[in-house]
């Protein structure tokens, strides 16, 4: 019988579920008992417990979770509660930082980690708004600040955008706007891998013609790409400050400053589905140990 048993909600799809038995595998090489699918969404909190598909949370050694597309209010709920009781892959507390843009953003400022030029402030406050337009020379992109993918996104480049824009802004529950600069860049980015603070890989996300998202959900396309010593630095120094064990930096060129920005932290980056990996990204087995290496190390207290 294992000494340590940990719960695990990965992804199914691209070929997560592989993914998922190669973990549970590895894991139990090392004599550590694997309870996958354990979706909040079906858990049940009363008096001392969480209870998920009758496993009490509490008494896992470890939780990881590492599911975007199916995170919802509920889940989030319980993730924060349980992570006061026992480790989880990510922490309640960098997750929630990197899910938002604008708290991220701000945070990596304060620390001396260059991003986009922002601005945060009341729905209410539209003239701010004209007014950034006009300092960023009518270039600036809208956000929301808890969306992924590239969902959500708005580029304005004059006030005409602007005025079509409000209505719909204004129809909305949003509280607070969130711009950023648009950055003069070659709409191409380099998505960065770095686990336990450890370099895993880096490739590239170019974006669809006539487009200026690289997100491959918004319809960019994966190339193989060579990062340098600085750009590995700079996502390892995010992924520190924000305290994740797994992270996806996203940085691009910022053609007018002549320097790497990061543009976004991502606490659930995708492993290579088998197509990218028929293209040439190869770094599964490396991520999976370095997050089975990761797991043991944390339930062990090494």
């Amino acid at each position: 019988m294992s000494n340590y048993k940990i719960g695990m909600w990965l992804y199914q799809n691209g070929g997560g579920e592989q993914i998922q038995k190669r973990i549970i595998d590895k894991l139990k090489q090392r004599d550590i008992q694997s309870i996958p699918n354990l979706n909040l969404r079906y858990a049940v909190a009363k008096n001392n417990s969480i209870i998920c598909n009758d496993t009490i949370m509490e008494e896992l050694d470890l939780f990881f979770s590492y599911n975007a597309g199916e995170q919802t209010i509920y889940q989030t709920y319980l993730y924060e509660a349980l992570d006061r009781f026992i480790p989880i892959i990510n922490s309640y507390a960098s997750f929630s930082l990197t899910e938002d843009k604008f708290k991220t953003s701000h945070f990596l400022r304060h620390k001396g980690v260059m991003t986009a030029d922002f601005e945060l402030f009341h729905r209410n406050d539209a003239k701010q708004l004209r007014k950034v337009l006009q300092k960023w020379g009518g270039r600036l992109v809208y956000k929301p600040t808890d969306g992924w993918g590239g969902v959500g996104l708005v580029r304005i480049e004059n006030e005409s955008a602007l005025d079509m824009l409000m209505p719909f802004l204004n129809q909305t529950d949003i509280r607070y706007f969130y711009v950023e600069k648009f950055i003069d860049y070659d709409n191409t980015d380099y998505r960065i891998d770095i686990v336990d603070g450890e370099f895993v890989s880096c490739y590239g996300r170019k974006a669809a013609k006539d487009s200026w998202k690289t997100n491959i959900t918004s319809g960019g396309s994966i190339f193989l790409r060579e990062p340098d010593d600085k750009i590995i630095e700079i996502a390892k120094k995010a992924a520190k400050l924000t305290g994740l064990d797994i992270a996806g930096v996203d940085l691009i060129y910022d053609r007018e400053r002549e320097d790497y920005i990061v543009l976004e932290v991502n606490g659930i980056p995708a492993f290579a589905t088998p197509q990218q990996e028929k293209q040439g990204l190869e770094f599964n087995t490396k991520k999976i140990q370095l997050i089975v290496d990761l797991i043991e190390r944390k339930i062990k207290g090494n």
